[in-house]
Parts: C-alpha cells; sequence; structure tokens
C-alpha cells in the first residue's frame, strides 16, 4: 500500500504515553515503552499534533481503592455507566502522570489533560465519559480546520479507541496507527474494540505507509 499523502488538514493525535502506562507503571500496557520512538518518528510528519495526558485527582472515582471492597479491574455501575476500576494511576504531579521522558512533546501544539474532575473518568481524547462533557479538542479541531485524524499511544482498547470512536461521531476521517499503540487486552476487548472500530469505518494502518 502506498503511504497516505500528508494535509495540513490532518492531525496527529498522541494518547497518553505516561509512566504510569509504560514498564514499570501502576498500570503499564505491556510493550508500552516501545511506542515512543515511532511516535517521535510520527511527529516529524504532521503539522497538527496534540497530546493527552491523564490527570487524576488522588481519591479519583474510577481507582479501585475509592471503593470498598472492590480490586483492580472489577466494574461498577456509576451514574455515567459502567466503570472499570484501576489502580491508582496518573496521579497530578506524581512521576507516573509525567509522560514517558524519551517522548518528544516540543512539536505538539496542544497538550490535553483528562480526567482531572474526581467524579467521572475520561478515556476520550474528545469527551469525558458521560459521553457530553468536552474536553476542548473538538475545538481545536474544529478551529484548526483538520479532517482527519491519525491515533497513536496507549492504549489501544481504551483511550485510542474512545478517542476514535469520538471522532468518527464528530465526522472525522479517522486512521489508527497499529504499531504506534500497544493495548491492555482486557477479557478480549482489544479484538472486540477492532471490531467496534471497522463497523464505524475506522482504519488501521502502520507508520510505514503514514
Amino acid at each position: 500500500m502506498a503511504q497516505l499523502p500528508r494535509s495540513e488538514e490532518d492531525l496527529l493525535l498522541v494518547i497518553d504515553v505516561q509512566n504510569d502506562f509504560c514498564p514499570g507503571g501502576a498500570l503499564a500496557v505491556p510493550d508500552g515503552n516501545a511506542v515512543v520512538p515511532v511516535i517521535n518518528g510520527l511527529q516529524r510528519e504532521f503539522s497538527h499534533i496534540a497530546l493527552t495526558q491523564d490527570w487524576h485527582p488522588a481519591g479519583h472515582r474510577s481507582f479501585a481503592s475509592s471503593h470498598s471492597g472492590k480490586g483492580p479491574f472489577e466494574t461498577v455501575d456509576l451514574d455515567y455507566g459502567t466503570q472499570v476500576l484501576w489502580p491508582d494511576h496518573c496521579v497530578q504531579d506524581s512521576i507516573g502522570a509525567a509522560f514517558h521522558s524519551d517522548l518528544e512533546t516540543v512539536h505538539a501544539n496542544m497538550i490535553i489533560r483528562k480526567g482531572y474532575r474526581r467524579g467521572i473518568d475520561s478515556y476520550s481524547a474528545f469527551f469525558e465519559n458521560d459521553q457530553k462533557t468536552p474536553t476542548g479538542l473538538s475545538g481545536y479541531v474544529r478551529d484548526r480546520g483538520v479532517k482527519h485524524v491519525f491515533l497513536s499511544g496507549l492504549a489501544t482498547d481504551f483511550c485510542v479507541f474512545y478517542s476514535a470512536m469520538d471522532a468518527r461521531k464528530l465526522g472525522l476521517e479517522v486512521t489508527v496507527i497499529e504499531d504506534a499503540c500497544r493495548a491492555i487486552d482486557l477479557e478480549g476487548s482489544l479484538n472486540a474494540a477492532w471490531e467496534a472500530m471497522a463497523a464505524a469505518g475506522i482504519k488501521r494502518a502502520n507508520s510505514d505507509k503514514i
């Protein structure tokens, strides 16, 4: 397959490449640090780059430690839907919340911090998990004339997936860069995510085709 042409209407969206999602972190994605050199290389191909950063206050509602008798990866029903409970991670101003030290951030036009409201989790780069509260990224996309979002980062089956699906709902063309992402794959969540994204018209490509 030929390389996809770059355009001023393209955005590289880099999802949550933070210490807590990399090996040794509180919620490590297997091989998560392997995305860093791929993403660094991709950044040279884009005029528009946005990074997201999980940014939870201590005692966040999505933490298993905030729910008596519950453990990590169990679920609870909250007012905005079913919530997976996570180990405490990406706590504001912690080392775990910092971007991976090798990730290039100087090219970013925008950094979106999400999940900073104690009462609601935020997987998507566009909306929090109530599907109503915006992060501000949709305004950037609109004002900059972005038409095509290319997704990278962690994790394929959660924050990348939700961001991709919301981008499609906003009418954008979406491509997930497979080798620039890694997955948690919680009870088949990776296959389910790929199937849902395919049904939504989301494309898949490796970085050498971007």
